[in-house]
């Protein structure tokens, strides 16, 4: 009798996958894997391009702000390898209901939560710090981020209910648009203040609409309606992380580099006056 339950159990057991597994489907998938290590690349070559530019920067806070954009490329490509390692990357069975559900486990890159989670806060740090907004306010803006980048996950990841990963994606959406709102608003009003509005502008709308891209991708991805495949899902997300990391860091110090004087004058972040 024991022998009998134990081979039912044996035929029932569903083998778990391995980080062998992960690597080999990534390799199986040209635009998956190009997607991952173009990102690598770009996140090398910027870390080494943002180091030059950073090089002659003497004033405090510049530099504060050369630290900041200058993680977004370290974290990237940090996390890149690990995706393109297998490490962060998993199989999922999607939840009844969702378009890809009952057509075997799916490959899910759930490590890009990791890099948004660290890289995005220090987007937000670099912005705030040339819009010389005050604590309060920058805090807001990157708490709200991490939330948004956790419940985000989380919607990635849960696998019991496809109503519970949309509810996890709206309170995702609704931490994003209180950042945006601090962006769009608060910090504009900032930047017209320290008179950094040229370049806060330009950098503030770029961000915004390339952020607008996440949830959208996200909603049409293979992780929503799925009207995405994974390797298109994932070059979506590569294209935008070069557009609002890389580009962005790089408008960014080339601005610093050559109005360091702007900067210092720039009120305290305690908001001191």
């Amino acid at each position: 009798m024991l022998a009998n339950v134990l081979d039912t159990a044996a035929r029932g057991t569903v083998p778990l996958q391995t980080q062998a597994d992960t690597v080999d489907a990534i390799r199986e998938s040209l635009l998956l894997s190009s997607s991952l290590w173009v990102n690598v690349a770009l996140a090398g070559l910027s870390i080494l391009l943002f180091v030059y530019m950073g090089r002659d920067l003497t004033e405090s806070r510049a530099k504060l702000i050369w630290v900041a954009a200058l993680l977004v490329p370290l974290v990237s490509i940090s996390s890149y390898a690990s995706l393109v390692s297998g490490l962060t990357v998993g199989f999922l069975e999607m939840p009844a209901g969702h378009p890809l559900a009952g057509q075997g486990e799916i490959l899910s890159p759930w490590g890009r939560y990791l890099t948004w989670t660290f890289s995005t806060p220090a987007i937000l740090a670099a912005l705030g710090l040339v819009a010389g907004t005050d604590f309060t306010k920058l805090f807001t803006a990157i708490t709200m981020d991490v939330g948004m980048c956790v419940t985000g996950l989380a919607a990635a990841l849960i696998t019991s209910s496809l109503l519970v990963r949309w509810v996890f994606f709206g309170i995702s959406t609704a931490f994003f648009l209180v950042v945006v709102y601090v962006i769009l608003v608060e910090w504009s009003d900032d930047a017209a203040r320290a008179g950094t509005s040229e370049i806060f502008d330009g950098l503030r709308n770029l961000t915004v609409v390339l952020w607008f891209g996440y949830p959208i991708l996200w909603a049409l991805g293979s992780e929503g309606l799925a009207v995405l495949g994974v390797g298109l899902t994932s070059w979506g997300y590569s294209g935008l992380d070069i557009l609002a990391k890389y580009l962005f860091a790089f408008l960014l110090l080339r601005w610093v580099a050559n109005n360091e004087s702007v900067v210092a004058s720039n009120p305290s972040l305690l908001g001191d006056e």
